[in-house]
């Protein structure tokens, strides 16, 4: 992806503002004790990332509530982007977001590591959003998680932000579990079976697990609901009848 190789250009410059931290060791125990504290207060969340809304726009509201800091947050970003007609946009910048910080261990201890001084935080993220051109919803999101010390909790957000988006274009996301990865033609069956399962107004996305534990067959999840075809789940079914007594019926 574009936006990842740009991100992990940016990489340099992030290994020297870390560095540059080691001068300031003063300011580590009080951001360190700022950053331990478990709770998200409403009020880390209340900023509008958005840098312009129209008047029609005030009154979005967010199709799933979700609960707990990282549903505060995700719900403010969705908010705003969608406020901007920007919902897309931010989407794919997250997920690519994640995705380059999965490959990047630097980036990943970056955001994990409660010493770093806020100011190092704040100049690193910034840098990462200019080499990568990231929209400025996007950068005032990820800027209010560097200034409030919860840039590790970028990964959780952003699936809270998905579950959202997901939501909010009528999406609903099914998990199916095989041995191998499904052919297309029955991959395109399945969701096709789904969709008259689930109904009109609403859009499969079929997201594919490999476990060979489960030794052949299909787990089909989604909307809580489980439907468990599995060879391991049929044999289990076929030794518990195997081992029940026999009732003389004469």
């Amino acid at each position: 992806m574009a936006m990842a190789g740009r991100f992990r250009s940016s990489l340099p410059l992030l290994n020297r503002l870390i560095a540059t931290a080691d001068s300031v060791s003063a300011q580590r125990s009080a951001v360190q004790r700022s950053l331990l504290c478990p709770a998200f207060p409403a009020s880390e969340c209340s900023r509008n990332f958005a840098t312009a809304s129209t008047p029609k726009a005030e009154n979005v509201k967010v199709p799933l509530a979700l609960f707990g800091g990282t549903g505060n947050y995700a719900s403010a970003l969705y908010l705003s982007a969608v406020k901007a007609n920007a919902l897309d946009k931010v989407e794919s910048e997250l997920l690519d977001l994640v995705e380059a910080s999965k490959r990047s261990t630097t980036f990943a201890q970056f955001t994990k590591d409660l010493s770093v001084p806020k100011d190092v935080r704040m100049k690193a993220i910034n840098a990462i959003c200019d080499e990568a051109k990231l929209s400025d919803i996007t950068r005032n999101f990820l800027v209010v998680l560097a200034e409030n010390g919860r840039l590790r909790n970028l990964e959780s957000i952003a699936k809270r932000f998905i579950e959202l988006t997901m939501a909010h274009k009528g999406e609903v996301n099914v998990t199916v579990t095989s041995v191998i990865p499904l052919p297309p033609e029955e991959e395109k069956e399945l969701k096709e079976t789904l969709q008259d399962i689930i109904g009109k107004g609403k859009k499969v996305r079929i997201q594919q697990k490999i476990d060979p534990s489960i030794l052949g067959g299909l787990v089909v999840e989604f909307s809580q609901k489980v439907f468990d075809m599995s060879i391991k789940t049929r044999a289990k079914q076929m030794e518990r009848f195997l081992r029940e007594p026999i009732t003389d019926i004469f």
